[in-house]
């Protein structure tokens, strides 16, 4: 029957010499403890000297037994609780009698020494008690010790696992959110583009270069973690020059961002799904179409990005838009990428971020970014 993890010891790949280094620092404290016991607890002999000796003999034969034991007998498996305790017990009692007959021949004591009659006869008993009961106190202690550490490991790995997956989860959810934009743009530029070519080749080229610098910095920023605001800035350009071009005099943009903030950290593809709501549901549908603004600003601790639109307003499409708490519990969405943002920002940074949409007066909408700024 193999061992469970309740009756196993728990497998180190701690080095040896580490690991005997370490014992032994330990066992020269618990033999020097064991010394004062028996001259001043037990009071077998009134000199601390001689029962230092004998405490380190037999304190070093025990844990040589034990470690060696530990190395020889179970190197590449892990034993039954049971059957260690087991063995301890007999390296005790062995380190015992052998330990105490070195301290006999280095203290120089003869055979017929009443000191030592009375480590090995009158006081055997007491002595082999304390020895036992050191090496199995000592070795279940280390035992809990060495389960606390395998615990702490494999929850730390858990926690590396589970970290990963969150990671390709968000990655997931980026190439999601890319897919779920880009077809929109994508189809109506092009068709855009097809009528363009036959009337204004000039103007169509000048949008074939806008979309190739569009979707080149679109496909950056999705493989990779982390962008800088000015990144982010320079992609909404691109993507804003590319749908005046389509939309002509019926979009105007500006893009406001503080030389300050311009290496500031955020996660990518944040901006995009709100400016593309606002062109999508606020300027299209609106005859006169309008303009969008983006700007970035600082308070305290806090990243603020603002995308406002003089759009159709919240009744266009945006009237299931709930205010998003900054614990990000309520929300209600239904529109491209916006879920997806609520998602990521409680993935990134939990109740810290926040996705605010709410009507701008006296028309258009304001959806508002609450992002810790990461040092």
């Amino acid at each position: 029957m193999k061992p469970t993890p309740e009756t196993a010891l728990p497998q180190t790949t701690e080095p040896l010499a580490r690991r005997l280094l370490r014992s032994l620092y330990i066992n020269l404290g618990i033999t020097i403890a064991c010394a004062v016991i028996v001259t001043y607890v037990m009071r077998i002999s009134d000199q601390f000297l001689p029962n230092l000796v004998f405490s380190l003999c037999i304190g070093m034969l025990a844990m040589v037994f034990i470690e060696g034991g530990r190395y020889v007998f179970w190197r590449n498996t892990t034993p039954r609780k049971v059957h260690f305790l087991a063995y301890i017990l007999l390296a005790a009692g062995i380190a015992q009698v052998l330990g105490s007959r070195l301290a006999y021949h280095l203290l120089g004591l003869p055979t017929n020494n009443f000191a030592l009659s009375m480590y090995m006869d009158v006081n055997g008993i007491g002595l082999i008690i304390l020895t036992v009961s050191v090496c199995v106190g000592a070795t279940l202690f280390f035992w809990n010790l060495s389960t606390l550490a395998e615990l702490r490991n494999q929850a730390a790995i858990e926690r590396a696992r589970t970290a990963a997956v969150e990671k390709q989860a968000l990655q997931a959810q980026l190439q999601m959110l890319q897919a779920q934009i880009e077809p929109h743009m994508l189809f109506n530029t092009l068709a855009t583009l097809q009528s363009l070519i036959a009337l204004d080749a000039a103007r169509a080229q000048q949008m074939l270069d806008q979309l190739i610098h569009f979707l080149r910095a679109s496909l950056s920023s999705s493989r990779i973690e982390q962008t800088t605001l000015a990144q982010e800035f320079s992609l909404m350009e691109a993507y804003l020059e590319l749908m005046s071009l389509r939309m002509g005099s019926r979009l105007s943009f500006n893009l406001q961002l503080p030389a300050a903030l311009r290496d500031t950290v955020i996660a990518p593809m944040l901006l995009q799904p709100l400016v593309e709501n606002a062109i999508k549901h606020g300027l299209e549908p609106k005859i006169e179409g309008g303009r969008v603004e983006v700007s970035a600003s600082r308070q305290g601790q806090l990243l603020l990005l603002d995308v406002s639109d003089t759009g159709l307003g919240l009744a266009n499409g945006f009237a299931d838009v709930e205010q998003q708490t900054p614990t990000g519990q309520a929300h209600n969405v239904g529109h491209i990428g916006l879920s997806n943002i609520h998602e990521r920002l409680q993935a990134l940074y939990g109740s810290q971020a926040s996705l605010t949409v709410k009507p701008k007066l006296p028309h258009g909408v304001i959806a508002q970014l609450q992002l810790p700024i990461l040092s």
